[in-house]
């Protein structure tokens, strides 16, 4: 569950498409310390394969992911 994380930022890229949350969340974590916590937020159903692939790309860990009942994403990511 999401609720059980503490996130050092918060990311709400909700009502905006891709490539918006993926660089706003690039943006956000070069200014986290390694071991941060981010939750990114997100309305675009594209999230879940562009922000995997963000994660894994620069090496971060993809904590969780989960979609609300209204399509909505969070996702929970570790600066590392």
């Amino acid at each position: 569950m999401i609720d059980q994380y503490v996130a050092a930022q918060i990311v709400d890229a909700s009502g905006l498409n891709c490539p918006m949350p993926v660089l706003l969340s690039k943006k956000a974590i070069a200014f986290m310390q390694v071991g941060d916590l981010m939750h990114i937020i997100s309305t675009d159903p594209a999230s879940e394969i562009d922000i995997t692939a963000f994660a894994c790309k620069f090496g971060h860990l993809l904590l969780n992911k989960q979609r609300d009942n209204d399509g909505t994403w969070h996702f929970i990511v570790q600066k590392v």
